[in-house]
């Protein structure tokens, strides 16, 4: 594309129609002298140096345009540019236990926890991420993967009973790292871990798996999801599933040395907008390393337009004094 380094100086072409205005007026004065009568040319024919006695003048006024537009400067550009981008390694590790259909969150935990996850993912374009879910035992959903949009179908048809029930904290933790720690990348590894309760099944303590993240120098950050108190939640009866205010029993303490221990930070998600901001909070911090290196190369070709005017005015001006020469 053309652009004009000076384009102020286009006001100069308001000019030309004054100049042909002034040509118009040259041409319509009066004669220097006077006959009698015409009846004698009638038959005569113009010569083509009367039909075409305007060249000249339509020549300079086309290089005075030209030289305007060299006066503007005109430029085209080359832009390069080129773009590193180092991914992050996350995989997100979700609670899947029976509490996790608690409706303290809307609709409930599990379903607002599922909700945020896919924003996050879809905020991460660049980055490597996959699915761990847990309840009484664990199991990758997705392995890490750069296709968002197999992720995210993943996400979205997680459903309840797809485990024995409880919370396996640590071995939630225990497949995620193995997840983690056979990729073979320069860029960050994290875990995002989201539980409603606290560790009661699995053979892996989660301290124990906290350590092996963090020789792995895997970062986990922690999310306790949950009122403050109690929360309705559901429970099996002999008339089929009710609700009932349960107490929430989030281990706090454990999820505070978790995330201490491998350099990640803990969070207490309440509702559904706190959750939100602690993906965002995440986000923020685990931010990807981007390089980028650009040029712009401008090129000017403002030595066309002035040769060209240069030509056209001196072409104009041979044609005046030999061809088109008038007699003073």
């Amino acid at each position: 594309m053309i652009t004009f380094a000076k384009p102020l100086y286009f006001l100069l072409l308001l000019a030309v129609p004054l100049f042909v205005y002034l040509y118009y007026l040259r041409e319509k004065k009066p004669a220097t002298f006077k006959i009698s009568s015409l009846g004698a040319f009638r038959k005569s024919q113009l010569s083509w140096k009367s039909r075409w006695y305007w060249l000249p003048d339509l020549l300079l006024l086309v290089a005075y345009v030209l030289m305007v537009v060299a006066l503007a400067r005109p430029q085209s550009s080359t832009s390069h540019t080129m773009q590193t981008t180092e991914g992050i390694n996350i995989v997100i590790t979700l609670d899947l236990s029976g509490s996790m259909l608690s409706r303290d969150l809307q609709p409930n935990r599990m379903e607002a926890a599922k909700t945020v996850a896919a924003e996050f993912v879809n905020s991460r374009p660049n980055d490597n991420i996959g699915l761990v879910v847990f309840a009484g035992e664990s199991y990758t959903q997705c392995p890490l993967t750069t296709d968002h949009a197999v992720l995210l179908n993943l996400i979205n048809s997680l459903e309840m009973g797809l485990m024995n029930d409880g919370t396996a904290i640590g071995s939630g933790l225990a497949t995620s790292i193995n997840r983690l720690r056979e990729i073979e990348s320069s860029g960050s590894k994290v875990i995002i871990l989201l539980t409603d309760g606290s560790n009661n099944q699995g053979a892996i303590s989660p301290l124990s798996a906290a350590e092996i993240a963090k020789n792995y120098g895997i970062k986990v950050y922690t999310i306790g999801v949950g009122t403050m108190g109690e929360a309705p939640t559901p429970v099996q009866t002999m008339f089929g599933i009710e609700y009932r205010m349960m107490p929430v029993e989030i281990d706090e303490p454990l999820m505070q040395q978790i995330s201490d221990l491998t350099g990640g930070q803990y969070f207490r998600a309440t509702d559904n907008a706190s959750l939100r901001s602690v993906y965002a909070e995440i986000d923020r911090m685990e931010k990807d390393e981007l390089k980028v290196e650009s040029f712009t190369q401008m090129t000017e070709h403002f030595e066309i337009y002035l040769w060209i005017a240069m030509i056209l005015s001196l072409v104009a001006l041979l044609l005046r004094v030999t061809f088109f020469k008038t007699l003073p």
